[in-house]
């Protein structure tokens, strides 16, 4: 067994263990492989290991690695996405989970509809405060969707957010249990099914599955520590 598939292993079973504390099923949890800096070869290895799903944070670096590995799994764009890249993006993701501002998804609903698709999208929430992360300001969500739902190249499957940067789990937990209360909202007024809540990372996975979370991103916790 490779030191990727033993990463796996215990991020799997941790993810298990995680989702019993909160009376929750471990498959109801899609684990994302971030893959940012990670080469082909290795992203390889973790498919081998069950990886079905990769995340990346760039659309050239996606479409290098696309290249190479291809169908094989299902691709998710995780990063900050510059409207003047959606038409590559839409080559290769099939779900875009960092819409955090109306051009951007205007611009995609308008190049998904040229295409004849649809493509699905979660909205990226700022839970944090931290004005150097990417989202949606919580209380211009229910906003947000309002104008979206008038665009029919998108569908919103869900929500993402990315936890505070503290060193305090219960500070971090603040910000998943943001987002869950944030669903809770949004369901109440009929505007969309979230189906999916992405938060948490290889530092606060498992307080994210805690509030919630049935979709994380794993990057160190698979591949080791990267390069920028």
């Amino acid at each position: 067994m490779g030191q990727i598939e033993r990463n796996l292993e215990t991020i799997r079973e941790r993810i298990e263990a995680s989702a019993k504390r909160a009376g929750r099923k471990p498959e109801e949890i899609t684990l994302v492989a971030a893959t940012k800096g990670v080469a082909p070869e290795l992203i390889g290895e973790a498919i081998s290991a069950g990886v079905r799903t990769v995340g990346e944070n760039r659309v050239q670096e996606a479409l290098a690695k696309y290249d190479e590995i291809g169908d094989s799994v299902q691709w998710h764009m995780i990063g900050h996405l510059q409207t003047n890249k959606v038409g590559k993006a839409l080559d290769i993701f099939a779900l875009i989970q960092s819409v955090d501002s109306w051009r951007l998804a205007e611009e995609l609903s308008r190049r998904a509809l040229s295409r004849g698709r649809v493509i699905d999208v979660l909205v990226e929430v700022n839970t944090s405060g931290e004005a150097t992360k990417f989202g949606i300001e919580p209380d211009q969500v229910i906003p947000f969707l309002e104008r979206t739902s008038l665009l029919h190249g998108i569908r919103v499957r869900g929500l993402m957010t990315m936890g505070l940067f503290s060193s305090d789990i219960e500070i971090v937990r603040s910000s998943f249990s943001r987002l869950r209360r944030l669903k809770d909202a949004i369901e109440r007024k009929g505007l969309a099914e979230i189906e999916q809540l992405s938060m948490g990372m290889t530092s606060d996975f498992e307080v994210a599955i805690e509030e919630g979370s049935n979709m994380v991103r794993i990057g160190t916790g698979i591949f080791g520590v990267r390069g920028r």
